[in-house]
């Protein structure tokens, strides 16, 4: 079954020879990087190898949340729901964007400590995220059917539709002044004396003195074609919606084996984080060490497995020729198969829970990459060794909510402007000064 279908984005007839900045990519990262840009008038480029949203930025859960956010994300992310909350009317098309809410109940003791610990992160900050009893919950979730000790409630946490939010930017970059290619894949950062000049792609080149690489599960491979290396590896989520329920829960859910939001068409998106399908690749032993960490603390969470993805991509990091076809034009989309069992586990632990989705029915299963981080923090960073180079990826599987801030970051990071929160955590050095690495807390 194929995964999500975007909204329609048509592309530019014409690839520009110049521009300030080129992005890379078209999900949610670097459509908002390119909005930002184009908002500020600079002459922005965005090169998508196939279509927009086409990969994770449209196979995504659709939350918008600050609960249970690491501590180094919560300020970009409080700043990003600002921005959820103006956005559709910013570019003049609905995100799907609503404010719902979001719970997680304590359905164990060990989850209420960890949870209760994590508040600790936004004392005294503008936020209304709380500790809540077991009656609010269950005012919250009608008719919740698992134990629970209360939970935490945070009441200006959303969804958006992914199938639509990344589309309706990426079109508003276009009336802005911006130049927005799909069916175009950057083969190579064009670099001269260790400076990047602009990118060569499948249409031809464009010279710009700055380029930011949003490319998803791809920057790695890129960015090693650059000379500059990405500790990133993907792993595969699976997902799936239900058919519409009349009187299913409003609020955003993350429960026992499974999480549960509301879609826009009155379905729900289901999935989980207690399993994720990881396929052995020569980057898996390459960075083994600074994956350590994260491995040992989510080993339970990961299937790894050895397939053909191994000898894609030894293959796949072979040098190439600029004026030959690239693998970015070998695969335009990465559409992997869902797990089955992984999505009738979590819908069944959803149905169990709220007696309300016993009336729906799977309508579509799907897969994404996520693009893995050994912190699963993201890289939002210029790069010393390559002036002109901006990075925003490795969003580890939460950077549809962080979007458009860290497009903000990113476009502030690529044209030099004062960066409008600090980007150290987010630094690729990190990976490399001696600094440790240290997983994600929260989920």
């Amino acid at each position: 079954m194929p995964g999500p279908t975007p909204d329609p984005v048509t592309s530019a007839t014409s690839l520009p020879s110049e521009a300030d900045v080129v992005v890379v990519g078209g999900g949610i990262i670097g459509t908002t990087t390119a909005l930002e840009l184009a908002e500020r008038g600079h002459k922005v480029v965005l090169c998508e190898k196939g279509i927009i949203a086409g990969e994770q930025s449209s196979r995504n859960w659709g939350w918008v949340r600050l609960a249970r956010r690491d501590p180094r994300e919560i300020e970009l992310m409080m700043a990003s729901i600002k921005i959820w909350e103006g956005l559709s009317e910013r570019v003049g098309a609905d995100t799907g964007y609503t404010q719902c809410g979001v719970v997680v109940p304590f359905y164990s003791a060990a989850n209420e400590a960890a949870d209760t610990a994590w508040l600790e992160n936004v004392e005294g900050r503008q936020t209304r995220i709380e500790r809540v009893d077991r009656e609010t919950v269950d005012r919250l979730l009608p008719g919740l059917n698992f134990s629970h000790n209360g939970g935490i409630y945070a009441p200006h946490d959303g969804r958006a539709e992914p199938q639509k939010a990344a589309p309706a930017v990426a079109r508003a970059v276009t009336a802005k002044g911006g130049t927005v290619m799909t069916g175009c894949a950057v083969r190579a950062l064009d670099i001269e004396g260790g400076v990047v000049k602009g990118v060569i792609t499948e249409h031809g080149q464009v010279r710009a003195s700055s380029v930011v690489v949003a490319g998803g599960a791809w920057s790695r491979l890129l960015l090693h074609q650059a000379g500059v290396t990405l500790p990133q590896l993907k792993v595969t989520n699976s997902v799936m919606r239900t058919t519409p329920v009349d009187d299913g829960p409003e609020v955003t859910i993350r429960g026992p084996n499974f999480s549960v939001r509301k879609r826009a068409d009155g379905g729900y998106t289901i999935s989980t984080l207690v399993a994720n399908d990881f396929d052995l690749t020569p980057d898996s032993f390459r960075f083994f060490g600074k994956f350590l960490p994260v491995a040992k603390m989510e080993w339970r969470q990961l299937r790894p497995r050895l397939g053909p993805r191994f000898w894609r991509e030894l293959k796949e990091f072979a040098p190439w020729d600029p004026n030959t076809e690239s693998p970015f034009e070998e695969i335009r989309i990465l559409d992997p198969k869902p797990n089955r069992r992984m999505t009738d586990r979590a819908f069944a632990a959803a149905k169990e829970a709220i007696p309300a989705l016993h009336k729906a029915e799977v309508a579509q299963r799907w897969a994404g990459m996520i693009d893995a981080t050994p912190d699963a923090v993201p890289v939002i960073s210029t790069v010393e060794s390559r002036p002109g180079l901006t990075i925003a990826t490795g969003f580890s599987g939460h950077g549809f909510g962080l979007g458009p801030a860290g497009g903000r970051l990113a476009a502030d990071l690529a044209t030099g402007a004062k960066p409008f929160v600090d980007p150290a955590a987010f630094r690729l050095s990190r990976f490399f000064d001696g600094s440790p690495i240290v997983p994600l807390t929260g989920v």
